[in-house]
């Protein structure tokens, strides 16, 4: 299942598959540059504070990158 769109959602970011249902929420930190960065149609990037976390369409964090 491909990830064809990811929104912002307060503190939270909802994704969606290609049918427009719900796959994943995940946690999008708090405070002002953190959140949503991207999306792709394998991978979502959460910026949270000093680090950048990628997760799969299947909520798996895949990697961490520090973030400048």
């Amino acid at each position: 299942m491909a990830i064809a769109s990811a929104v912002p959602r307060g503190s939270s970011i909802a994704v969606y598959d290609e049918r427009g249902r719900q796959i994943l929420s995940l946690g999008g930190g708090r405070g002002p540059g953190n959140g949503l960065v991207g999306f792709t149609s394998s991978t979502v990037s959460v910026r949270r504070s000093s680090s950048i976390a990628v997760y799969d369409e299947k909520g798996c964090q895949i990697a961490s990158i520090l973030a400048g």
